[in-house]
């Protein structure tokens, strides 16, 4: 792929403006449960494909492998936004928690740090917040925001916070995309950004998906990525195969119709996949 081709890919892909200013591409790319040896390459192939937004998190212990891939693709560190998430083990020590991370992806900043999973059996969300705030404050994080949280989690940390998350990352896809959650986090000018956008695979083979994949002329992957971008989620399909990471960076060149995404949207069936963040109480260590 050439340097223009790359960076035709990269401008295709929408930006959306956080609650601070601050733009984030709304396709990205995942590397949940790619092994730490394998990153560096795999995050070489996204980059080169024309991502230029990264997810990772400590507790995928892949943060080394994708900085040696930012590092290594010759691509101004200030257009690549990179994500990375505090472990839960690590709520009562967030700043040195955050420095570890940032050595090890080799940044001088990070573009946006997570609290992983409110945890709230620990207590202990509210305070790390505090100290996320702190690390934005002195320009060390560019947004801060939350991962997995419900709103009982959201109205605990609202009423004790000065910043407002900029973003809430959950499960998200077409047949468990928590509408009333979605629905809550906007009204507080909260984005939305989707992990396991299609279902792991399970939600590929719905007939609306399939049907309108054949009108598209679209993979089934495609149009449920194009749904996500659809309804204003930030998105973050992940794939170690150089060609469906192609594929996946080329939704965001597909347009559904209100009708469509609709109809996408009606697969709710409130059957989660991962574990329920009121009860999740892993360290991640």
């Amino acid at each position: 792929m050439t340097e223009s081709t790359r960076s035709e890919a990269a401008a295709a892909v929408p930006v959306l403006t956080l609650n601070n200013g601050v733009d984030i591409p709304q396709l990205g790319f995942g590397v949940f449960q790619i092994p730490p040896e394998e990153t560096r390459v795999v995050v070489g192939d996204a980059l080169a494909a024309g991502y230029r937004h990264i997810d990772t998190a400590a507790a995928y212990r892949n943060e080394a492998g994708v900085g040696a891939a930012i590092a290594g693709s010759g691509i101004p560190r200030e257009e690549i936004f990179v994500t990375t998430k505090l472990r839960n083990g690590e709520q009562d020590s967030p700043r040195a928690a955050f420095e570890a991370s940032r050595q090890a992806l080799g940044v001088d900043w990070i573009d946006l740090y997570l609290i992983h999973w409110p945890v709230p059996s620990q207590g202990l969300y509210t305070q790390a917040w505090k100290e996320l705030e702190s690390l934005y404050a002195q320009g060390l994080i560019r947004a801060i925001g939350v991962s997995n949280f419900l709103p009982e989690h959201l109205d605990e940390l609202l009423a004790n916070s000065t910043v407002v998350p900029a973003v809430n990352q959950i499960e998200s896809h077409p047949t468990f995309h928590q509408p009333a959650l979605a629905q809550k986090s906007r009204s507080h000018g909260i984005a939305v950004e989707a992990y396991s956008p299609l279902g792991q695979g399970r939600d590929l083979d719905s007939g609306v998906v399939t049907e309108l994949a054949a009108k598209h002329g679209a993979t089934p992957a495609q149009i449920v990525l194009a749904w996500h971008l659809g309804v204003g989620n930030i998105v973050i399909p992940k794939s170690v195969t150089p060609e469906r990471i192609r594929e996946n960076l080329a939704a965001a060149a597909i347009t559904l119709s209100p009708e469509e995404l609709a109809a996408v949207s009606a697969l709710e069936s409130g059957q989660r996949i991962g574990t329920d963040p009121a009860v999740a109480a892993f360290t991640q260590m």
